[in-house]
């Protein structure tokens, strides 16, 4: 008989910018002050997106450097939002290196997407509505980049809820670490890098790695499969990474116990549209 467990998809998709990250860029935003030269970041596109979109709604300028490998949408949406773009070849670290010498020298308040207290504390409350909206999840699993969001999944969840995380083989940085015994650098690769891109996991989410309960790599195949299922059975239209939790329960890289439930985080909708999936 085969395993029975119930499936409920937590819809970052339906955020404003169209994925989780606008909930920790305003959880750090609103709990500072924020000099006049503004806010800067790095990002593959979902934090920029964000930082942006947050930074129009408060009244702050932004600054958003961009790795040149990044989706041409997520560049004009962030452009678009009112944020003054900086595409910079290669990875997210590269956009990064180039975001913290600009911060430096221009004065402006530097928001990390992955590895800052008031970000994670944010992302973390992605967790706390499920947990308040699914009172019998049993396990939540998560895409993991540089690990903002399983780092305040876990954080909140602790013992009471199982935490996954899961990665595509491209972008194993909580895979790395784990079998490390600490962060380490890692290439970056793969369909999924413009979201999961981060080259080492976050101290952030490292510290929160005793709560988490597994982590489970997928291809970049099964994720392109996972991403054309969830179109065709459900509807949903969402980004590669956020289609890598999917991935995992439809490979077997996760098999959760009969009777289970188990919320998976589809962590965001920016993606080229319907021609990537047809």
């Amino acid at each position: 008989m085969e395993d029975r467990y119930r499936v409920t998809l937590k819809l970052e998709t339906m955020q404003p910018t169209g994925s989780f990250k606008v909930r920790g860029a305003f959880s750090d935003m609103t709990g500072r002050a924020i000099p006049e030269q503004g806010v800067v970041a790095a990002s593959g596109g979902n934090f920029g997106l964000a930082v942006a979109y947050a930074a129009r709604v408060l009244g702050h300028r932004a600054t958003v450097f961009v790795p040149g490998t990044s989706p041409e949408e997520k560049i004009g949406r962030i452009a678009a939002l009112g944020a003054d773009v900086r595409v910079v070849p290669g990875y997210y670290p590269d956009a990064l290196a180039a975001s913290r010498e600009w911060a430096r020298e221009a004065g402006a308040y530097e928001l990390h997407a992955f590895d800052q207290p008031g970000v994670v504390a944010g992302q973390g409350t992605c967790a706390r509505e499920i947990m308040e909206q699914v009172p019998d999840v049993d396990a939540i699993l998560v895409a993991v980049g540089g690990g903002g969001l399983i780092a305040g999944t876990a954080s909140w969840a602790r013992d009471q809820v199982n935490v996954v995380g899961v990665e595509s083989e491209g972008c194993p940085t909580l895979r790395a670490a784990r079998e490390a015994g600490e962060p380490v650098d890692v290439a970056v690769g793969g369909i999924a890098a413009s979201a999961l891109g981060a080259s080492r996991l976050g101290d952030l989410a490292w510290r929160a790695n005793e709560w988490i309960d597994a982590s489970v790599l997928v291809s970049d195949e099964d994720i392109v499969k996972a991403q054309r299922w969830l179109w065709e059975a459900c509807r949903v239209l969402a980004e590669p990474a956020a289609c890598a939790p999917i991935a995992a329960l439809s490979t077997g890289g996760f098999v959760p116990a009969d009777g289970r439930h188990v919320v998976v985080v589809v962590s965001g909708a920016n993606t080229g549209g319907l021609e990537t999936l047809v």
